[in-house]
């Protein structure tokens, strides 16, 4: 049996991966920011404390936006690359991944968008893409992939509140499918590639938010 790791996995699109893997028979260890705090390297080690054999890893956990740039603040931009940069670097350095695993990161369409209130997240999302790219070129000998999957808008059990019915209009609109995503529509993704079928996609980055910004804009 596979074992994975997913961080950030007690709600939301973490929840989500979690149960579709264990559906798939993989035996899944869930991280939860409030046991081990991965803003702090201290934290990291936590997530990773038994694990002596790893064959997936999720890096789902994030901070959120905190911007814009006229109310970020140094300590804010810090927590955010911690959590969402620093943090999967070292987990990704520190564990034990067997030959032939599998490294998937959740980055964010916001790295493909000029939003002016996400600018400090956005660049953490873009900075866990360039470091996906460059890692599975590294680990690509040991057959290890490494991946990443770039949600959209997506409706979870944890922000069901903020999507008034204007707001889901509003953003169904712009992608091609004309319907907001939903978690699990991001874990099936993940799951595939976590599977043996993905074998031989590593290095990519997979836009799962339903065509957004395909969709009309009138």
């Amino acid at each position: 049996m596979k074992t994975a790791l997913v961080t950030g996995a007690s709600k939301g699109i973490g929840a989500a991966i979690a149960r579709r893997l264990e559906r798939d028979g993989v035996n899944v260890l869930r991280h939860d920011s409030s046991q081990a705090d991965l803003a702090q390297m201290e934290g990291v080690d936590k997530a990773l404390e038994g694990i002596d054999s790893l064959d997936i890893l999720v890096n789902n956990a994030a901070a959120p936006p905190a911007g814009p740039i006229e109310t970020d603040t140094p300590e804010s931009f810090d927590h955010l690359m911690a959590v969402n940069v620093r943090a999967p670097y070292f987990l990704i350095q520190r564990a034990p991944i067997n030959d032939g695993g599998r490294v998937i990161n959740i980055s964010s369409v916001a790295t493909r968008m000029a939003n002016p209130a996400q600018a400090s997240f956005a660049m953490t999302k873009g900075a866990l893409e360039t470091m996906s790219r460059t890692l599975a070129q590294q680990l690509g000998p040991r057959g290890i992939t490494v991946n990443v999957v770039a949600p959209g808008a997506t409706r979870t059990e944890a922000n069901e509140g903020i999507f008034t019915p204007e707001l889901e209009a509003a953003i169904a609109n712009l992608t091609a499918h004309r319907k907001l995503g939903n978690q699990d529509d991001i874990a099936d993704v993940v799951a595939f590639l976590a599977s043996d079928d993905a074998r031989w996609v590593t290095g990519q980055v997979l836009d799962a938010s339903g065509g957004l910004f395909l969709g009309p804009r009138t």
